[in-house]
């Protein structure tokens, strides 16, 4: 530290030079790249967009469109808009992009000057792909980017690459390779990375990420408490307040079911009503707290024969839903909805663990690696962000990790922005343009161009 001001070393190889990261962003020590940069993190759920050189995006805008009971069409969000059975429309699926019209008309409105104000023909796009899109999809993009919009350049990245090569930045020692866990909307990645490569061959996917929990806490507030099968924006806001990671899932499960204040699971949600409020609500902020004092609780509670009838027929009287309010209680779907991550066999699905997933892929690579990379795990993505989540995945990793090897699992500071900063910085790098594939070099040589530039193909 040098006055408030860090120095940093270029996190991308044959580039070397100097970062500078002030609180206005990131700039190059020597000279920026020449013309301006979109940084475009497209993901699933959210897109992040800003410029190179730039610390944080400028726009964090949803990735859909959405019709209210209110209206007859499909409208971009908007803070404003009540949720209440909203249907919606996205452009990706399963984690891959299959409406390219429908992502044109999502990108026309972030480079509006209402939003973003960019001017594509001046204007250099560095944009974020998911790992092994299918070729007929990377040409859908290439052609959006070229023959609609018109961007001068184009350069394509994964997302693993990317969180990497900035978690390497805010390290004093160089760090040549890790392993980036990418929980995100659509699936669960483990990629390895060395020396800011994706090694390709060592990934491993789980076809679960955070669309799936939205879908699974859906189903059992429904079967238990109110139908909200058709809320999905108001279900994605329950599960990012107040589920989290359970460390004991069987301990939880047992006070999950104590009656009264002995269940620190218990909160109360409330729906929107339209009317008063056009969004849902925790309750009570200290009662969706109360779990945290789980750890000072003991692994067992006894109950008497006699007490646990008691305890029976007071849970029954709670389960009894009362439909003339707005709002439904949560006890175990709070750790119950994550836990798919960690033991998605357990609700029948043919999917290995996220701690087998990671070993998995470490076992995929070269065995003088594997200290390494258990050393170095970077977690990034939305889904990550759940309380207990590293804790939880430590606790599952150490058994399947051989004793010698050291388990060190780091969550990024900021999961959501984690790639964008990472873009930001290649972005802002002098040799970035050399990297690009011109507008030109497009029109002459079609999207193989493209394919054999960004995919080593």
């Amino acid at each position: 530290m040098m006055g408030g001001i860090s120095v940093y070393s270029n996190p991308f190889p044959n580039d070397a030079f100097l970062l500078v990261q002030t609180p206005e962003g990131i700039r190059d020590h020597r000279a920026m790249a020449s013309g301006r940069v979109v940084v475009l993190d497209n993901g699933a759920a959210t897109i992040k967009a800003g410029f190179g050189g730039e610390r944080d995006p400028k726009v964090l805008l949803p990735n859909y469109l959405l019709r209210p009971l209110s209206s007859k069409k499909w409208i971009f969000p908007d803070p404003s808009i009540d949720p209440t059975s909203a249907a919606i429309r996205r452009p990706f699926d399963r984690g891959h992009l299959i409406n390219a019209d429908l992502q044109r008309e999502i990108w026309a409105h972030l480079f509006s000057p209402s939003l973003l104000h960019v001017t594509p023909s001046a204007s250099s796009l560095l944009l974020t792909q998911p790992l092994f899109a299918l070729p007929s999809l990377q040409r859908a993009v290439d052609e959006v980017v070229f023959e609609d919009f018109g961007f001068r350049a184009l350069y394509v990245a994964d997302p693993p690459a990317l969180a990497w090569a900035y978690e390497s930045s805010l390290r004093p020692e160089k760090l040549g390779c890790g392993l980036v866990v990418d929980c995100g909307f659509s699936f669960t990645h483990a990629a390895p990375v060395f020396q800011n490569f994706t090694v390709n061959y060592g990934v491993k996917r789980m076809d679960l990420g955070g669309k799936a929990l939205t879908n699974y806490l859906k189903e059992l507030v429904s079967y238990r408490s109110v139908n909200v099968m058709d809320e999905t924006l108001i279900m994605d806001d329950v599960k990012e307040k107040l589920c989290f990671v359970s460390l004991d899932v069987q301990r939880d499960l047992h006070i999950a079911r104590r009656p009264g204040k002995d269940n620190l699971m218990r909160c109360t949600y409330v729906l929107p009503d339209g009317i008063t409020h056009t969004k849902g609500y925790v309750k009570d902020q200290d009662e969706a707290m109360r779990y945290l004092d789980v750890q000072k609780e003991e692994a067992s509670h006894a109950v008497g024969k006699e007490g646990a009838e008691k305890q029976e027929a007071k849970l029954a009287d709670r389960n009894k839903v009362d439909l003339t309010k707005n709002e439904f209680n949560l006890t175990n779907e709070r750790f119950v909805v994550p836990e798919m991550i960690f033991r998605p066999a357990d609700l029948g699905m043919n999917q290995a663990g996220l701690a087998e997933c990671i070993v998995r892929a470490v076992n995929s690579c070269h065995p003088y690696l594997h200290p390494v990379l258990y050393e170095r795990i970077i977690l990034t993505g939305g889904s990550t962000l759940f309380p207990q989540f590293a804790e939880r995945l430590e606790r599952d990793l150490r058994p399947l990790v051989p004793d010698d090897y050291r388990v060190k699992i780091t969550t990024q500071e900021d999961p959501i922005r984690g790639v964008w900063r990472g873009g930001s910085l290649l972005a802002s790098s002098p040799g970035f343009e050399s990297m690009c594939v011109t507008k030109a070099e497009y029109e002459e040589l079609g999207s193989d161009r493209c394919h054999r530039r960004f995919f080593h193909c």
